[in-house]
């Protein structure tokens, strides 16, 4: 009988659920601080771009959520997220990370072809990665690719260190020899090495090409870049489309070579091609990693803030070409990092001029004459806006729109401070253009957060609501539906009477409510089914348990996005109640309130049906029905000091 292979145990996972701190988790990539009552720990969210804070971490909970981007979770959904691992990876990323041994158990056959096809992806990639490196090594190859190697001067140890290799110019080369040693064709098409055509027949992606082997950061081999040697041979770079491993947005080449080098310079050099890299190795510089030819991305720079805060980005002497990736160092400024520039004279790149120099001399040219932003963006503008005063205002514009995107406010007094000697302008104007802008991007970020919220309007709005034409009952149902949900995971074991439960009061009530909502339906479900074998679950059961949309909702059902200040209570003796201390009241009114929505909802399809009803008799029946419904209506609306037509 063959064994399944093995998955990581319930007790490990729990072991790593709670010894996981997401307080220290969250810390190695963001700054937290603590605002108001100190309960929540607020970021820059580390998943999308953002000025103003708007991640929250609930230590005792154990969860995060970003009420700019919705994302949530737990420490193992971060750690997933955050570098892109699966949650088996995340629970042995997180499991060595605090020592906790890992058990193994037998995978579920979901769980199984899942796993196996993300490792046959990496399977195969190898493979092809190996059968590159012998193909270097072939007659074609060494005339060819070997050739074109040593022509731009790639050492033996280049070669290997970066495991490079070349495509025969052949149709299926690549693909006769995958089939013929048993690689699956599907896996082979997602992995993005051959082209199947819509008539069945399958040919090789990469063909008479070099071959640069692209790693994530823990060395696995998840796509390739391929350089053509044919001059008509259209694209010049041929890179793998993205898959399941592979996503060129969160990829960086060279970083798996550089991490360490990063880490001891702590300084990150940034270039374009594979080419600056490899050559800046035999330059003795490790440091270094591409882009590979695209516009940098949030999330590469934040893959380069888990090794170094400090960017430097060597630029080729081609002034067209600088102004066209001006937008990558605003986007560096952005995310809290430092950043310098370097620029090669005009006509080299790193590759050509570490060429030129020689290790040494290089090296020495990288420290003398990396400057500063400013400097360099000032430098830029300088020639072309010298004798033209509007040019001049918009280079000034220019160079004071990209300090303010530096969320320090230290740093940036000190840019406007520099700027203004080099620019030859008073500080105050360029103060005054600072703030206009900062107060324009406020604007903006305030007017976004307000349309990332549209359709959630605020409870205390809607309750006092009267009846209005038109009115989405539904959307009333589902949002009694959510705060009846958030009662109970929130406060289900507090005490509204004596000796007796919020969680009994709630089932009790509402036993014959059939929520509309599926994700409320499904939370309350599971609720009511623990309950019946004697557990009474939290919302710490809940996203331990959970996956998906369950565990999702209920991180946002037990996050707050406002605190009470304590300065209210501190400063100026003010109590403002919390929720539990009058908790009596607020479960009662919630049930009321819910029961109002649904019988005004059921009032709205009753009617219709009314309307529609073909004979006299079913009419008489709608309309004994809308007669009890408005009675149930006005007496929930009395409670609620709510104003209803009779």
């Amino acid at each position: 009988m063959i064994q399944k292979p093995l998955l990581i145990s319930k007790q490990t996972i729990q072991a790593v659920q709670d010894r996981a701190d997401i307080e220290d988790i969250v810390g190695d990539f963001v700054t937290l601080k603590r605002k108001g009552s100190g309960k929540y720990l607020w970021a820059c969210c580390p998943f999308h771009d953002e000025k103003t804070p708007s991640f929250s971490i609930t230590p005792d909970r154990g969860i995060y959520k970003c009420f700019g981007c919705g994302k949530s979770g737990d420490s193992i959904n971060f750690i997933m997220e955050h570098d892109g691992l699966n949650y088996i990876e995340a629970i042995r990323h997180l499991a060595t990370k605090y020592g906790i041994e890992i058990i193994e158990d037998e995978q579920s056959d979901e769980q199984l072809a899942e796993q196996n096809e993300r490792d046959s992806l990496f399977i195969v990639l190898n493979y092809a990665k190996e059968y590159f490196k012998e193909q270097l090594h072939t007659e074609e190859g060494k005339s060819i690719g070997l050739s074109y190697f040593k022509e731009r001067g790639f050492t033996t140890n280049t070669i290997e260190k970066f495991e490079l290799g070349y495509s025969i110019d052949a149709w299926d080369g690549f693909y006769q020899s995958a089939t013929k040693n048993a690689y699956n064709e599907d896996i082979l098409e997602k992995a993005g090495l051959i082209v199947r055509k819509d008539e069945g027949k399958k040919y090789d992606r990469f063909r008479g090409r070099v071959i640069f082997p692209i790693h994530n950061v823990t060395g696995k081999v998840v796509a390739f870049g391929a350089r053509t040697l044919k001059k008509d041979d259209k694209p010049k770079y041929l890179n793998s489309p993205e898959s399941d491993v592979y996503h060129k947005s969160k990829i960086l080449y060279g970083l798996y070579q550089g991490k360490n080098a990063i880490r001891q310079h702590d300084n990150c050099y940034l270039v374009e091609g594979y080419t600056d890299v490899t050559s800046l190795h035999q330059s003795d510089i490790e440091n270094v990693v591409s882009s590979s030819g695209t516009s940098l991305t949030e999330e590469q720079i934040k893959l380069i803030s888990r090794f170094s805060q400090n960017i430097t980005v060597l630029f080729d002497g081609d002034a067209a070409g600088i102004k066209a990736s001006l937008r990558g160092i605003d986007m560096i400024l952005e995310a809290g990092m430092n950043v310098r520039v370097v620029v090669f004279p005009e006509g080299d790149d790193p590759d050509s001029y570490s060429k030129k120099l020689g290790s040494t001399a290089f090296k020495t040219y990288l420290e003398d004459n990396a400057t500063d932003f400013i400097n360099f963006k000032t430098g830029l503008y300088a020639d072309e806006s010298a004798k033209d005063p509007l040019k001049r205002a918009q280079s000034i514009k220019e160079i004071v729109s990209t300090i303010a995107k530096i969320p320090d406010g230290i740093k940036r007094a000190v840019y406007i401070k520099e700027s203004s000697n080099l620019l030859s302008m008073d500080e105050s104007v360029l103060v005054a253009e600072l703030n206009k802008i900062l107060i324009s991007d406020r604007r903006k970020d305030d007017k976004k957060r307000v349309e990332e919220t549209t359709g959630e309007k605020l409870l205390e709005e809607l309750i006092t609501e009267t009846e209005v034409k038109g009115t989405d009952y539904n959307q009333l149902v589902k949002i009694q539906e959510r705060e009846s949900i958030r009662l109970l995971i929130n406060y289900g074991f507090n005490e509204i009477e004596e000796e007796f439960k919020l969680y009994n009061y709630l089932l009790e009530e509402l036993e014959d409510v059939e929520f509309i909502t599926p994700i409320y339906k499904e939370i309350f479900e599971i609720f009511k089914k623990h309950l019946e074998s004697g557990q009474v679950i939290d919302s710490k059961f809940l996203i331990d348990n959970s996956e998906g949309k369950v565990k999702t909702e209920v991180i946002d059902l037990v996050t707050e996005r406002r605190e009470i200040s304590p300065n209210w209570n501190d400063k100026f003796q003010i109590h403002i109640p919390h929720e539990n201390e009058q908790l009596e009241a607020v479960v009662y009114t919630n049930v009321a309130r819910l029961k109002f929505r649904v019988i005004q909802k059921l009032i709205t399809e009753n009617l219709a049906k009314m309307k529609s009803a073909e004979s006299e008799e079913e009419q008489d029946k709608m309309f004994r029905i809308h007669g009890e419904l408005k009675k149930s209506e006005v007496e929930l609306a009395k409670v609620l000091g709510i104003v209803v037509s009779r």
